[in-house]
Order: structure tokens, then sequence, then C-alpha cells
């Protein structure tokens, strides 16, 4: 169907929406678009509509992933078809149980394995129809590009804090590999055009694999329900900022309406990168976390994911588990079982734990013959060199402790590196008197949750082990590194730095002599957490708040600007307008006694601007504007009198508030008069000093003093930090002039001390009041600026609009600078377009002083 979103411009101009009727669409058809495609060439990016049937019965939403939750198999019969089932371990299908009966889910992904392409339009059709999951059918070679080499060679490393300092550490940027990466996310989203129903269906992408794959979907539909959550850490700035395709990530999973992590750190790092490489500032309302982004806010979500509960507990009934238990009981008979549970990658820390192992047996010699580490090895999902590294210096450890500290009948290190059953793995689980997770560097690591839920065990394994008393509270311990995702949620875990072998071993030690009690207390915290907060709370949660933050969608109006993956969507409220040239002229032309009131920096010059002083084209149009004998003009400013009397010592008739109206003079033959009498100045005496301390603390910070304010300026200092020092600023300000007539307030990077009363809303009233006085009740009355200082300007002018300080039939331009929350009811991008439309009303008034003069 068509989406409800604005792609023309000019229906957006003109404050119409467009029509659009429900469109039957054909039956899902399915593509295969092989080789590479550029990100700036996406010849369909102007389709508003898909080739799904809209009519939807049900509440709906689209899961996209890497890989699709489906096992296949080669049927045996000769045929050499395929047939299906689902994958039960995968998490993409277990959030399932979160979302609800009355939620359709259907899933987007690749399978596993590789489909003949004359094979493939049967396959998508069973798949389809059967389980809802269409396939994306990847070339073999575009496919390891895109997972092989950038993803797992490239993204996987930077994510987990490694730099390619070398050719050897993690992969060195390829152009051609990123070139692959955003194919495969083309591919992704033509896929999800093929079911989406875009007014109605929700989004919800999954993990690295898909970070771009949010702007294709946004272009194509403005207004798209889009989640995403990232299952891999997030590197500091320090970290990320080497990524060469940096900004094009950040933006492109800005496109996203919701953005989850597994926790505070790794959101805290995604926010500090949007800070220092875009700019972008975030907000906490009401205890969701904010980032405002063209008109859009884009929530950041916190929450690790969970097991599944269901699942698990039916693996513990098995009776395969419960033989295993009982074998591997009479394996270890005497000897107290540590496991570690990891991926053979360079980021799980297993020749670490290893050697803390060794580390155990050296020190503590009353451990050998006694304690058992069972170290299960899964296959390393990626490849490399590295991974071969990885796996000859575990096996390398592993033999020599054996060497040293084994006998007869006992090796201290038993490692599995071949494939186990899920009812092998959970029989360790259930045996192992402490799980050891020492990784260096995880997203979150459901291990520990699982081996949780496995000591719990249930009546039958109780019988197998045992148990005397069945009732009794039950046990576990946890050595866990302080790296991973689930860290901060397991509390009565021991946690350790990896690196420190010394500190790992002793964490070893004291988990295997620490009191019973204390090991049925930490097991019964973990287990209360582990049950409560599993997969399908994280699903449901996570739903829930993309509904909440997509809950404005259809009253916002939305178009798209941009280019390739620097496309964004613009939103605005439906009271928010961009300024039209040709609207404001035709009312200025027709008016007869208008109010023009302008702020300077960041409105008629770019703050980023070297040049602060006005240019021979802003004069100009000053001047025109100040000979038409309908117009009074204020430049209302934050500077200070002397220099803007320097800066436009040229323009006579224009009126000058300067220090945000404590001084203003109508013109150059008046003087200056201050807008509210104050009697001294003598608690600068008091914050002079306190702005002192905080500028020698913040490197690029620097003190303006001004006549009648004091503005600490942090614009130039590191944005966290500045931000920081700011807020204490503010405090400190605020609590040591309480007993003074001042008001201390916060702007764009500055925080201003000034008297009492001042503010641009008092030019304002000033203004209309003398105009009114003089018998020139305004009819139009134009308001721009950019901060928000400048919002005091656009309150009064907009209520002014009831009362009698304009006439009744008066046009009112309240017009800030940029897409933001304001008072104003316009906007313009940025000071050319603020430019550009104060030309057109110079050229206007230059116009009509001609046709008098003729």
């Amino acid at each position: 169907m068509v989406s409800r979103s604005y792609s023309n411009l000019l229906d957006l101009a003109s404050g119409d929406s467009p029509n659009f009727g429900r469109v039957r669409g054909r039956m899902p058809r399915v593509m295969t678009v092989p080789g590479i495609i550029s990100e700036l060439n996406d010849e369909n990016s102007d389709k508003v509509g898909s080739d799904a049937a809209s009519s939807v019965s049900q509440e709906r939403i689209i899961i996209v992933g890497n890989q699709l939750p489906i096992r296949a198999h080669r049927r045996s019969n000769g045929d050499g078809g395929w047939y299906f089932s689902w994958d039960e371990d995968s998490l993409l299908l277990q959030l399932k149980d979160g979302l609800g009966e009355d939620v359709e889910v259907i899933y987007v992904g690749c399978l596993k394995e590789e489909i003949e392409p004359s094979e493939q339009d049967n396959v998508s059709q069973t798949l389809l129809k059967t389980f809802k999951c269409l396939p994306a059918f990847i070339a073999p070679e575009l496919f390891s590009k895109f997972y092989h080499k950038f993803c797992k060679q490239q993204l996987w490393p930077l994510f987990h804090y490694m730099l390619p300092l070398s050719p050897d550490l993690g992969g060195r940027f390829d152009r051609s590999l990123w070139h692959a990466y955003v194919s495969v996310n083309k591919i992704f989203a033509d896929k999800v055009m093929e079911v989406i129903s875009p007014d109605d269906d929700f989004v919800w992408v999954h993990d690295y694999h898909l970070m771009v794959l949010p702007t294709f979907l946004r272009k194509r539909f403005n207004t798209v329900k889009l989640g995403f959550f990232l299952h891999s850490p997030f590197p500091s700035s320090e970290i990320y900022r080497t990524l060469p395709v940096r900004d094009e990530l950040l933006r492109a999973l800005l496109n996203a309406d919701l953005i989850g992590f597994h926790t505070f750190d790794y959101a805290r790092h995604f926010l500090s990168c949007c800070s220092r490489m875009l700019g972008l500032a975030y907000q906490s309302k009401r205890g969701y976390i904010g980032l405002e982004y063209y008109g859009r806010t884009v929530s950041i979500k916190i929450l690790p994911v969970g097991i599944h509960m269901g699942q698990l507990r039916s693996v513990l009934n098995l009776p395969e588990t419960e033989s295993r238990v009982a074998v591997l009981q009479d394996q270890f008979k005497g000897q107290m079982v540590l496991l570690g549970v990891d991926d053979m990658d360079i980021f799980k820390g297993i020749s670490l734990k290893l050697l803390a192992m060794e580390q155990l047996l050296v020190q503590h010699p009353d451990w050998r013959g006694k304690v058992v580490l069972v170290q299960i090895a899964n296959p390393a999902r990626g490849r490399g060199r590295d991974v071969e590294e990885v796996q000859s210096e575990t096996y390398s450890i592993a033999k020599r402790i054996n060497e040293r500290f084994g006998r007869p009948g006992y090796n201290p290190v038993v490692l599995i590196d071949t494939p186990l059953q899920s009812y092998e793995r959970i029989a360790y689980y259930v045996i192992a008197e402490c799980c050891l997770i020492t990784a260096v560097r995880d997203g979150m690591n459901l291990i520990p949750y699982e081996y949780i839920i496995c000591r719990q065990g249930n009546e039958k394994l109780d019988h197998t082990l045992q148990v005397l008393d069945p009732s009794a509270p039950k046990k576990s311990m946890i050595v866990l590194s302080e790296f991973i995702g689930c860290s901060p949620s397991l509390s009565g875990a021991i946690r350790v730095n990896p690196w420190n072998i010394d500190a790992v071993a002793e964490a070893m030690d004291s988990a295997l002599v620490v009191a019973e009690s204390e090991k049925q207390l930490r097991h019964e915290k973990h287990y209360r957490y582990v049950s409560t907060h599993d997969v399908g709370y994280w699903a449901q949660s996570f739903l829930q708040d993309l509904q909440r933050t997509c809950k404005d969608h259809e009253r916002r109006r939305c178009w798209g600007i941009g280019f390739g993956l620097g496309f964004r969507v613009i939103a605005l409220d439906p009271n928010f307008k961009k300024l039209l040239v040709e609207h404001i002229v035709s009312a200025y032309k027709r008016t007869k006694n208008r109010a023009i009131l302008l702020d300077y920096d960041g409105t008629m010059m770019p703050k980023t601007s070297i040049n602060i002083t006005p240019s021979p084209e802003n004069i100009n149009i000053l001047n025109s504007l100040c000979r038409d004998p309908k117009n009074v003009v204020f430049l209302v400013s934050g500077r200070d009198k002397k220099t803007l009397t320097e800066w436009f010592s040229s323009c006579k008739k224009l009126g000058i508030a300067a220090e945000h109206g404590y001084f203003m003079r109508p013109n150059q033959d008046e003087e200056w008069e201050t807008c509210v009498p104050v009697v001294d100045f003598d608690w600068k005496q008091i914050a002079e000093p306190v702005m002192q301390l905080y500028t020698e603390a913040t490197d690029g910070s620097s003190i303006e003093t001004k006549e009648s304010a004091l503005v600490w300026h942090y614009q130039y200092a590191d944005p966290d930090f500045g931000s920081c020092q700011a807020k204490e600023l503010l405090d400190h300000l605020e609590s040591v002039l309480a007993n003074e007539p001042v008001s201390v307030k916060s702007g764009q990077h500055i925080v201003e001390v000034k008297p009492q009363g001042v503010s641009k809303g008092v030019v304002a009233e000033n203004l209309l009041a003398t105009m009114r006085e003089k018998g020139m009740l305004p009819d139009f009355v134009l308001c721009i600026g950019d901060d928000r200082s400048d919002e005091d300007m656009f309150e009064v002018i907009t209520s002014a609009k009831e009362g009698p300080a304009l006439s009744p039939v008066a046009e009112v331009f309240a017009c800030t600078v940029g897409q933001k929350p304001s008072k104003a009811k316009y906007y313009l991008e940025d000071t050319t377009e603020i430019v550009r439309m104060l030309q057109g009303l110079a050229t206007a008034s230059d116009q009509a002083e001609r046709n008098n003069a003729s």
C-alpha cells in the first residue's frame, strides 16, 4: 500500500495532505539481487508503495535478522528437495513468546544453507506460507564479503574494542567490502518491502549486520515504525571514530525510532559518538532517553536480553539429560567442577581462564586432584588467522597444565571442542560447582543465565544427584568478567578483570571455599532476576517502547532530504511550518505598519563563521528595510553595545538592543537606555571568581564580560566535559547568588548571569508599545532567532495577537533557525535561508520606493 508519509514537498508547502487510498497489491514476489549495489545508486528511492496487501486484521511485526530462525534439511528420498523446521535455539524465535498471541510475526533473513537459484522460488513460497518467513538469498561471493569479511573482520573486532593497528589485528578497512555490506542491507530492505504494510506494521531490526537497513526503509516509508537492537557492545568514541564510515552508520541508526542496547555503557558510548561526531545532544524525559534528530525523537532503550525459560526447562526434563547427568556425576565423583562455555574466538578469554586455573593449582596445591576445569569450546563464528592462534594457544596451555598437574585418572583441564547436543551441555551446567565466564569483551552472553536455571534443576535431577532434601535452597557460584553485558544484572557474581590472572585465580578459590549459605543466597538472588527477566519480558518491553515512541507518527508531517546514506527524514508538528519566501513577501507587501526583530549570531551570521562581522550584503539588506517608512527594525543581540555600534555604524535608522535587551537604542540619533534600573553590579565580584575557577578547570572555555552580564562559554571544550561543567557551574552560581537580583541561565554552550527582568521579550514588548503610542498599530510582525533567549520574543509576539498591541488583522511570523522544539510557528533551515528571505523583503521595499518615486 502507499504510505501516508509526505513525499511531495509541494503538498507539504501548501499544507494539504495527499489523499492515498488503500491499494490491494499483487501477491508477494521473491527477487534475488546479485552483485554489489553502490549506496549512492538507489534507483527505487522514490517508491512509496509496496506490493503487500494492506488489509491486516491484527497487529503485525516484521523481525529482520541476519539469519532466519529456520533449519533447512535436504530430503533423503532422492528428489533433492528441502524440508524445514524451526530453530528452537534462535533468539528471534524465542522472543515471539513476549509479543502476545494477537501479534502476527513475519521473519526476514538468510538461511544457513545455500539454496540453488533454481530452487529459490519454491523455497520462498514454502517458507512464507508455512513459517511466515521470507528468505533473503545472497550470492555466495557477496555473502562472504558481507559476513565473513566486513562484519566479522572489520565491524565485529572494532565493536569489541580492537583497533586494526596492523593487518593481523582485525581487518583494515576495505571500501569494496563496505559496498558489499550496503548491498546486502539493500537486498534485505527489498525483502521487507515485499511484505510490509508501512502504516500498520512494526519493523524490528537486529544486530550490527544490518545497521544501514533503517536508512533504506526510512527512505521508502518516511513514517515507518522502526526499532533496532544491537546485540554486540558499542565501543567508546575514541575507538569508534577510527571507522571511515562512522557518520554513515550513526546516521543510518538514527533513522530508527528506537535503538536498543544491553547496558548503559554501550548506550552511553553511542550517545557520546552522536554528540562528538554529529553534534547531537540527548535528554532524559521522564525516564526515557531521547535524541532530537531533524524534528524526530529517537529513543534509546537499555535492557539486557534474557533466556527462554520454557525451552531450557524442557531440555532439563529430557530423559537424556537425566542419564547424562548421572554419567558426569560418576565421572567427576569426588571432584569439584568449574565450568567454562565459550566460543573459540579472541574475545572470550579462554586462554586467560586456563592460565588462571594453572595459577590456582600453583598457589593452592590442596586443590590438585580435587578441582577440574571443564572448558566447552564452541566453534568460532568467524574465520581467520586470529581464530587459529586462539585454538593453538588453548590446546598448548591445556596440554601443559595436564602434563604438569595431571595424574592417572585425573586431568585438571578437560577441553571439549566437539559440538555437543543441548542436553549434554546442560548436564555440565547441572553438575558444575561454579561457572567461569572470563571474556575480555562480550555483548551479552547468556551462559550465566542458563547455568543459574540449570542449577535450580527439577525433581528428577534432584533424585539423580541424590539430593537428600529436595526442598532445600539450591546453590550456584559465578566468576564473571566485568566486561560482559550481563555483568551489571548479576550482582551476586564474583566480578573480575580477566586480564588479571592472579585475581581470577583467587576468585576461583573464593568461589570454591565460600560458605554453603552464601552460595544459596547468591543463587536465590540471581534466580529471581533471571526467571522474571526472560526473553519474553525483553521482547514485550521493547515492543511497548517502540509503540510509545511511534504513537505520534500519524499526526506528524514528514519528508525526506539528503542523498545515499546521508538521507534523513524531517518530521514536524502540524503547527510548525517552513516559512516560505513567497508567503511572507506577499504579506509584507499588503501591510503598512511592520515590526521586525532580528537576532544576529546564529541567525544573520553562522555561529561557526570565523569572520563574525556583518557582511556588506547584510548591511545593505538592513538599510533597505530601515529606509522603508512602514518598517521599524530592531537588531536584538546578546553582544555588547560597543561592538554592535561599530559593526552597524552605517545603519543610521537601525534600532539596536544590546546584551539581550539591557541596553536599547531606537536609532543612531538617540541615546542608549536601560530596560530595567540596576543599582549596582556588586554581584559580579561573587560570580566572576566562580566562573574563573571553572574556566581554569575546563580547557577550551572562556569568560565574556559585559556591562550588564557575565557569560561563560564552553563551545570549544570537550562536549561531554563542557556540558557536565556547565551544569555544575549553573548550580554553583545559583547557590552563591541566591540573594542577588540576578538570574542564572544556560543556553547553547553558555552559562549567563544577568540582572533580573532582562530578556529579549522586554525588547519586543517595548517595541510594540512604542509603535502603538505613535499611532502605528502593527499589522505585520516578523521575529527571527535561533537560541533559547529568542524564545522570549516568540512568546511575546505570539501572545500579543490576542491583545490590543497589534492590529486585529495582524500577520505574525515567529521564525526559528532549524527544526527543533520552539515557541515559534515557523522555521528556516539556516542563516543562508534567513538572508535569502530578508533579501526578498528588502527587494519588495526597494521596488515600492522606486514606484513611489516615479
